[in-house]
């Protein structure tokens, strides 16, 4: 009797309260996807349903044929692809010589860093837009991807630096013991241990480059605009299209996604590395 009560407080307590938040979390994207094969008469009508009568994929159909949906896709690719690679190979080697070496500033520049994500990113709208221009690479992949590292590498420094301080500085001295010089130790030795953090700083930096839509509206024009501004362009004076909109939405999550499902266990290690352990 004792044990079915305490199953029974068990699912009340706890599967319930699970079960809700997971419905409230996943709600929105099941409404997209819904709303993204609605055919017009549905999707426009006085009625709402929480399942269409009649699934259509025109959207979808029309957002590439019609709207060339690739082509925003393959900017917001390249862009974030680009700024990951920058920011991982900036970041890395920086974390790495804030935690094995001691010089003058060294504070300061890491308090300077982490103040970097205090301040909106629209404060840098006006300053970058003139060095973009002055430099003459305004609307083009390399403004994009100059303008994301401002916040990028500074967060994944401080990402990096934590779990590279935790290392044991034994590894570098084993390693140059036996003939190895410092940069040897580090992409022979530490680089290969630093890999799950690397994927989950990466997968941030992806993330937020892929998102990202302040810089993007400033800094593209038709020829080089990524994903969030095409779908911006969807919301007009007279109304949206909410069968093209919820269906680039759908499409820009799978990217995503599939990140997440192949480097999902080497990101739960990122997450974790560097942690006190007891």
């Amino acid at each position: 009797m004792k044990g079915r009560k305490n199953s029974f407080y068990r699912v009340l307590n706890l599967h319930i309260p699970l079960i809700i938040l997971l419905i409230f979390l996943l709600f929105p994207f099941y409404w997209t996807f819904v709303t993204s094969i609605k055919p017009e008469r549905e999707l426009y009508g006085s009625v709402v349903t929480y399942w269409p009568r009649q699934t259509t994929f025109k959207a979808y159909k029309d957002l590439f044929f019609d709207y060339n949906f690739l082509k925003p896709m393959g900017n917001s690719l390249l862009v974030a692809l680009l700024t990951t690679s920058l920011t991982l190979s900036v970041a890395s080697l920086a974390s790495y010589s804030f935690s094995r070496f001691r010089f003058r500033g060294r504070r300061a520049f890491m308090i300077l860093f982490l103040t970097n994500n205090m301040f909106p990113t629209v404060l840098l709208l006006i300053p970058l837009y003139a060095i973009m221009r002055n430099l003459g690479i305004l609307y083009t992949p390399t403004a994009l991807v100059l303008s994301y590292t401002t916040f990028t590498i500074p967060f994944s420094v401080w990402l990096l630096n934590g779990y590279l301080s935790d290392l044991p500085l034994s590894l570098e001295e084993a390693a140059m013991v036996d003939g190895a010089n410092r940069p040897q130790a580090f992409i022979r030795i530490i680089l290969p241990v630093l890999i799950p953090c690397l994927i989950a700083t990466g997968v941030y930096i992806f993330m937020t480059s892929w998102n990202e839509y302040t810089f993007a509206v400033m800094f593209t024009n038709e020829e080089s605009r990524t994903i969030p501004v095409a779908l911006k362009n969807l919301i007009g004076q007279l109304g949206v299209q909410w069968d093209l909109l919820t269906a680039g939405g759908i499409i820009t999550i799978i990217p995503v996604c599939v990140m997440f499902f192949f480097a999902q266990r080497r990101l739960v290690e990122g997450l974790t590395a560097g942690a006190v352990k007891g």
